[in-house]
């Protein structure tokens, strides 16, 4: 699907669950993972209890963009910087816990975390010489461990 079809999609999917769009608009077209931005007074409903529906939401949008299709549809679907918000503050949380880690020469562990989330956490640490993380628990008890490795 192209990126005005994906964008159709969404808009037709908006509008047949009521919840009032400002716009759609498809950012980092150029990148390999393009992100749609919804603008909507309603995002409440549409981002839901801890980015619940937004997840939902996107997991269908790309099954629907898929369907008839060959390979994975890499994009996400974001309402009023939602996501953007998320990754800041999770960079922040990243950014501290590693520094802990360092200080104390030792493990850290953080709170549960959707699976997104945790991602975010070790993509944040991809990098780091000196810092290892690793996910631990099951379910909705699942979290990241931030290990201080010292190398």
């Amino acid at each position: 699907m192209t990126n005005e079809e994906i964008k159709k999609t969404i808009q037709e999917l908006l509008s047949r669950m009521e919840i009032a769009c400002e716009s759609v608009e498809c950012v980092d077209e150029d990148s390999d993972r393009r992100r749609f931005s919804i603008r909507t007074p309603d995002s409440h409903l549409l981002i839901g209890p801890k980015g619940a529906h937004l997840f939902a939401f996107n997991h269908l949008v790309r099954k629907i963009a898929g369907k008839g299709e060959e390979g994975e549809f890499l994009f996400t679907v974001d309402v009023n910087d939602y996501h953007e918000a998320a990754r800041e503050r999770l960079h922040a949380l990243a950014k501290v816990m590693g520094d802990r880690a360092r200080s104390f020469k030792a493990s850290v562990e953080l709170e549960p975390m959707s699976s997104y989330e945790r991602m975010v956490v070790h993509t944040f640490f991809e990098n780091a010489g000196d810092i290892k993380t690793e996910s631990t628990g099951d379910g909705e008890r699942r979290r990241v461990v931030i290990k201080y490795t010292g190398e």
